[in-house]
């Protein structure tokens, strides 16, 4: 796809993920190319409820939302900036294995119960996504969960 024909990123987006049972996710851009990804998986947007909850949130490579491949049908406007920030997320060391805080652009040190249970920061491609939204976790798997380094 040619420079010319890419898609402007706009916060508050919401892009259609096709998925091979016929049905479709719906994911809400987020600052830093992050999707909030909709716990309902319906056939058309419009089946969306309006207050429907994410499952969860995951950083994507920029070109899947830029591509045309994953259409967007919607806009819903932050309130404010503040909002448009995905919940804090870890960042594991690859050397310690030890997790820090990744939030608002910003690391912080924190303990391991304050890291344990969050996302795991990484770039998912496209392929992994659609896996991780219809139930396979392999690449959950694969992505380092941050070790106590107290035990």
């Amino acid at each position: 796809m040619s420079r010319q024909n890419k898609k402007r990123l706009k916060l508050g987006d919401i892009y259609e993920i096709p998925l091979p049972n016929g049905l479709n996710a719906y994911g809400r851009l987020y600052k830093e190319f992050t999707l909030a990804v909709y716990e309902t998986i319906c056939s058309d947007f419009k089946h969306l409820p309006p207050n429907d909850k994410y499952r969860f949130w995951v950083g994507v490579y920029k070109d899947l939302l830029q591509d045309g491949i994953w259409k967007i049908v919607d806009n819903i406007k932050f309130d404010k900036e503040e909002d448009a920030w995905a919940p804090p997320q870890c960042v594991v060391d690859a050397i310690t294995g030890i997790g820090s805080i990744y939030y608002k652009g910003e690391m912080e040190s924190c303990s391991y119960d304050e890291c344990k249970d969050l996302e795991i920061v990484a770039a998912w491609d496209r392929n992994h996504l659609i896996d991780r939204i219809m139930g396979n976790d392999k690449w959950e798997q694969i992505l380092k969960k941050p070790i106590n380094p107290n035990k």
